[in-house]
């Protein structure tokens, strides 16, 4: 039987947050946003699909930077109200170029950036 998205437990909005996390590192990349169409087109297509609040419309990341997520699993969590997406990164995940969204540290009580951006590719 197929998997129906409607039985995740999305917020007020519709939504639901998914952690995208590097399936062959376990590095934790980036966290956005999928309502229940995300969730399906990124289960059909195996590229992973986000809901944007900003401009209110689905994003396929990837699509306009080339930074394409493949999905290689789909989890949910033990309350079926979070995904975590181990997918296969090209390139930048986040849109500082950066490889991870997560490249501040709190440290000593003070904000230290742990990763640069990536060098654009000539």
């Amino acid at each position: 039987m197929a998997f129906d998205p409607t039985t995740l437990q999305f917020d007020a909005q519709g939504l639901i947050p998914a952690i995208a996390q590097a399936h062959d590192t376990g590095e934790v990349l980036m966290m956005a946003w999928m309502n229940a169409e995300a969730v399906s087109r990124t289960l059909e297509t195996g590229r992973v699909t986000y809901w944007s609040r900003s401009r209110q419309a689905f994003w396929i990341k990837g699509e306009s930077s080339g930074h394409v997520q493949e999905l290689v699993e789909m989890r949910i969590d033990c309350d079926s109200d979070c995904l975590l997406l181990l997918i296969r990164q090209t390139g930048p995940a986040c849109h500082t170029n950066r490889r991870s969204c997560f490249y501040t540290a709190l440290r000593g009580g003070e904000e230290i950036e742990i990763m640069t951006p990536v060098a654009p590719s000539a």
